[in-house]
């Protein structure tokens, strides 16, 4: 890792909690090759069968609910429309940030602009969500011969689970890189948070960008929010050496029928249950955590 010296003289980064909240980011970027209209047509005659409307009327709801909980956890107004295809942007000429492959036919795109590595850092659940067939793209990408399609999972909107994940997963894109060569790309489903986060946090670690320089670069690119606390964590992580401590956490009540907590080492959106100790009338929960998560005594 090149630029870890550098994380505590880096000045406020712009996007951060402390600025104001972004404006909602319109995406005019490259979609699958071409730059087509982003505009999704709907049947308005014979041409257009009614099948044909109600899979684009189910992929415009699902693309909506998603766009709605991307905002929610996200903290910034983000818009991801899936049934206009794979969208992407370069951010240096051998590292693009983009959305999910779709199809093989993706792969074929891809192909044509250099990638020699799809770096997916989607979980089964996304892929199930928007109906896309990973083995499928897997197994082409293995005919093909001439590119390698990765996985290296990340938990969707979930800054802590990105935060632990972010050494392991960087690491593996390292040796990759330096394995195919070529052009990189790096996917989650929107292309909007785990991606850009995993780019940023390469381009400062391996390549020997400042995180202030390649955040300004990432954002001239393509309109993201990667979680800049997260990468600045996961850099404290590796700064001390990711040892762990093991701590108790103890509720003093015997009027509950359970005692569950979430964040610490599981993100927000997991729950941890408490174990109760019937001599000691209270619940209890042992875990290690890495050293630079603070638990707070009012619990």
């Amino acid at each position: 890792m090149n630029c870890l010296q550098n994380l505590l003289k880096e000045p406020p980064i712009v996007g951060s909690r402390s600025m104001r909240r972004p404006s909602p980011l319109n995406l005019t970027m490259v979609r699958g090759g071409s730059r087509r209209s982003n505009t999704v047509k709907t049947a308005s005659g014979a041409s257009t069968s009614s099948a044909e409307s109600g899979a684009v009327e189910a992929g415009t709801e699902k693309s909506d609910s998603y766009s709605t909980n991307m905002t929610q956890a996200m903290g910034a107004v983000l818009t991801y429309r899936h049934e206009l295809g794979m969208n992407y942007n370069f951010i240096r000429p051998d590292l693009i940030v983009g959305s999910c492959l779709q199809s093989p036919l993706d792969v074929d795109k891809l192909r044509k602009i250099g990638v020699k590595t799809v770096f997916c850092l989607q979980q089964d659940p996304d892929l199930e969500y928007f109906g896309v067939d990973i083995r499928a793209i897997q197994e082409y990408c293995q005919q093909c011969k001439d590119i390698e399609h990765c996985r290296a999972e990340i938990r969707d909107f979930d800054a802590f689970d990105l935060r632990l994940r972010l050494p392991a997963v960087v690491s593996k894109l390292h040796k990759l890189v330096n394995c195919n060569g070529g052009v990189t790309y790096i996917h989650c489903t929107a292309g909007l948070g785990r991606a850009p986060a995993v780019a940023l946090a390469y381009m400062f670690w391996i390549i020997g960008y400042s995180l202030n320089e390649g955040h300004q670069l990432l954002q001239s690119k393509r309109a993201c929010f990667p979680k800049l606390e997260a990468i600045k964590l996961a850099t404290a992580d590796i700064l001390t050496g990711l040892s762990k401590n093991s701590i108790t956490l103890k509720w003093e009540s015997d009027s509950c029928s359970s005692v569950e907590i979430s964040g610490l080492d599981v993100g927000w959106g997991q729950i941890i249950p408490f174990a109760y100790n019937k001599e000691k009338r209270a619940w209890f929960l042992e875990r290690e955590l890495p050293v630079s998560i603070k638990i707070s005594s009012a619990l």
